[in-house]
């Protein structure tokens, strides 16, 4: 799977799960760190499981596996690292402290919905 269907997989399962306020970033221009960031919001830790486990679940059946996940079992912010993608699973509260959105303000901004097509 390229990077875009990987995006494509974890916006389906967030969606699926009932992640709030997904968006999507293509940082590529930017930064050799990853092609895309995929931010959403969970409003509990059950949630914020709930889409960790989506997300992996989704892209295994693909036969993409993370490089590694931080933050797993917490309760304010999950990292997926899939190289190209990177998946930051938050909690209301820590999305807005953090902001990611203002911090990689010259990305390309997309909406869940251009990938749930």
């Amino acid at each position: 799977m390229n990077a875009i269907d990987i995006v494509k997989t974890a916006v389906k399962a967030l969606d699926a799960h009932k992640g709030e306020d997904i968006c999507v970033i293509k940082i590529s221009e930017l930064t050799p760190i990853a092609d895309y960031f995929v931010l959403v919001s969970a409003n509990n830790h059950q949630q914020m499981d709930a889409l960790t486990d989506a997300v992996e679940e989704a892209l295994a059946k693909e036969g993409v596996h993370e490089k590694r996940i931080e933050g797993a079992g917490g309760e304010s912010w999950v990292l997926m690292d899939y190289v190209d993608v990177v998946i930051h699973i938050f909690s209301v509260k820590d999305r807005d402290f953090y902001h990611l959105e203002k911090i990689w303000q010259d990305g390309e901004f997309h909406t869940a919905e251009e990938f749930l097509q």
